[in-house]
């Protein structure tokens, strides 16, 4: 990988360096670009970042990447960065800063945000990393691995570039397991049901590794007897790696598939399954990127749960999940995107002992897995060496069972649970919520 890097960068030329710098101002705004001359060096942000408190090195300081673009900022678009580039620390954009570039922002960084939440002066770091990993990509130098994440959705609809007849028969097989386990011959996983309330969108690593956690989604609406759907063509697939190579053209093109499915199916709710980055970019980035208001809302399957739970639209008993469960704050979801207590809410209901990390909600710590470190080969020796501040603090909750509302992050405490040998099972919420569901015909006999 390293090779691969090195030849990259090998073959920039003046213009593709310039092209990269035409990009990265063109991302900053005004107000973005005064927080690069903003930090006065506190420290807070070490403190604060996963890769720093696990290696405390001088390269995983937050203001240390973030120094790193200020003075290409400062040498190619202030007058005293190009009239007397060492005193302010000004450094023209040539390939050794390219390859510093690289290391600091797609190296060392998952976007997770936590660093700014701390800041002293509130730098909005990830959005001056994310216009820096725009400009990298101008110049050809993100990650092929993850790059090829995002090709997949733009080719063929989904990251994992599944055809549409393996996911139609996955589907049909896992409705064929829900029959079996409800008992209710009639219980269904629609596809492209005309005019259902809500058209739902997963993760493709659930058709591929995961049915047990579609399948448990598929029972929760079961029992809620939710008018709902799945998209067979483009539109089932909620992830959009495109959010971490920063190119919004390209996440535009993703998000539009599930525009577009909400319309061809005139479905009226947009459900986003269990994932942290899939509801940033549908919630939040997604009107953005399109420049328009969406005309349907966007809810998480996790504020779906909670609204079941409240109304009494499902019932649950917390004695079928008997073993002490902790939960895992995803950063896309809870601290860029705000969906912080309806979990909670669900698991209180769902579980017999909920046992909270500390820290946890908006200050909890990446696991160590986003910002697309999980489609970055090159960088996995790191992420997992990251991963071990997520690691401990599990293992200080003593809980049995770690509940995590989305797969990347799933996969990455996966990698952690043999890594750090925690010898904890580690579920989705609706794994849960399903576990103990009361079957509605009890539910109704109830008093």
């Amino acid at each position: 990988m390293a090779v691969e890097l090195e030849a990259q960068l090998g073959a920039l030329t003046e213009e593709t360096l310039a092209k990269g710098l035409e990009v990265f101002r063109h991302h900053l705004k005004e107000a973005e670009a005064g927080f690069l001359n903003a930090c006065v060096r506190c420290g807070l942000c070490a403190d604060s970042c996963h890769y720093h408190r696990t290696e405390p090195a001088l390269e995983n300081v937050p203001g240390r990447k973030l120094d790193h673009i200020a003075a290409v900022f400062k040498a190619h678009f202030t007058p005293m960065g190009r009239l007397a580039p060492g005193l302010v620390g000004a450094k023209r954009l040539d390939r050794d800063m390219a390859r510093a570039w690289v290391d600091a922002v797609f190296g060392r960084c998952s976007l997770c945000g936590r660093c700014s939440l701390n800041c002293t002066i509130g730098i909005p770091m990830p959005t001056l990393f994310r216009a820096a990993r725009r400009a990298l990509g101008a110049m050809g130098l993100v990650p092929e691995d993850l790059q090829a994440t995002v090709d997949n959705s733009l080719r063929h609809g989904n990251n994992m570039a599944i055809e549409r007849e393996e996911w139609v028969e996955t589907v049909e097989w896992i409705e064929e397991e829900l029959q079996a386990e409800t008992g209710d011959p009639e219980a269904r996983i629609p596809l492209d049901k005309q005019g259902a309330r809500c058209l739902f969108t997963v993760n493709p690593r659930e058709a591929k590794f995961f049915p047990l956690s579609l399948q448990a989604s598929a029972k929760v609406f079961w029992a809620a007897g939710e008018d709902w759907t799945l998209a067979s063509d483009a539109g089932w697939d909620l992830t959009n790696y495109a959010l971490f190579t920063c190119e919004d053209d390209q996440a535009a093109a993703i998000v539009k598939n599930l525009t577009e499915a909400m319309t061809r199916l005139g479905c009226e709710v947009l459900v986003i399954g269990e994932c942290g980055h899939g509801y940033q970019s549908a919630r939040w980035m997604g009107p953005e990127w399109l420049k328009r208001v969406f005309p349907f809302p966007v809810v998480s399957i996790l504020e779906l749960m909670d609204g079941y739970l409240e109304s009494g639209r499902i019932q649950v008993d917390p004695t079928k999940n008997p073993h002490p469960v902790t939960l895992h704050d995803p950063c896309n979801l809870v601290r860029h995107g705000g969906i912080s207590e309806p979990q909670r809410r669900v698991l209180r209901r769902a579980v017999s002992n909920l046992v909270e990390m500390a820290p946890h909600g908006v200050e909890n710590y990446c696991c160590g897995g986003g910002g697309g470190q999980l489609a970055m080969s090159r960088y996995r020796g790191r992420r997992l060496k990251a991963g071990r501040m997520k690691a401990d603090q599990i293992k200080a909750t003593g809980a049995k069972v770690v509940a995590a509302p989305c797969h990347n992050c799933i996969d990455q405490l996966s990698e952690l649970n043999k890594e750090y040998q925690l010898k904890v099972h580690i579920k989705t919420v609706a794994e849960l919520v399903a576990a103990a569901l009361v079957p509605p015909t009890l539910a109704e006999a109830q008093p």
